[in-house]
């Protein structure tokens, strides 16, 4: 498995959520622009997780697969099951909902959201209702490549 690169406009690893990608901003997905994928790619997929969650660990705030692979994944991913403009891609359920639902801590606190880019060398046909849990299991023996940054958002340092 070779060495992936990706990066997000104004997002690195340890650093600050951009206030446009949260609940509290715009709430649109990021744009991102990945380097080096492996020649045998044929899809990628993108998880989003609150990984400091006082409930649930690893919470899912987005889900979504089959996305062509490439060097580009467009920022402000409208909502739906199905992404027509995205060569179909699917978007599974992330904060119960099947669309991007960027970090949104309780005022007042601070939570460590990680954003994971995983190519696939193929389709994953995974059935709805989609959570991330589900798609792991089916798409763990197609990933390829995976890499992630982990980046806090809220008002209180954790």
């Amino acid at each position: 498995m070779g060495t992936l690169v990706f990066a997000c406009g104004g997002m690195e690893s340890g650093g600050e959520f951009p206030i446009e990608n949260t609940g509290r901003g715009q709430d649109i997905s990021p744009e991102i622009f990945i380097e080096d994928v492996s020649p045998g790619a044929k899809t990628l997929a993108v998880t989003l997780e609150d990984i400091s969650h006082p409930l649930f660990r690893n919470f899912t705030h987005w889900l979504i697969w089959n996305i062509p692979a490439g060097a580009k994944i467009p920022g402000a991913i409208p909502k739906g099951k199905h992404v027509p403009g995205l060569g179909n891609a699917r978007q599974g359920l992330g904060y119960g909902v099947y669309r991007y639902a960027g970090p949104k801590p309780p005022k007042g606190k601070r939570h460590l959201y990680r954003l994971t880019v995983y190519v696939l060398d193929s389709e994953v046909d995974l059935k709805f209702p989609a959570t991330k849990s589900r798609f792991l299991a089916i798409a763990r023996k197609h990933i390829v490549q995976q890499s992630s940054i982990t980046c806090g958002f809220g008002s209180q340092p954790l």
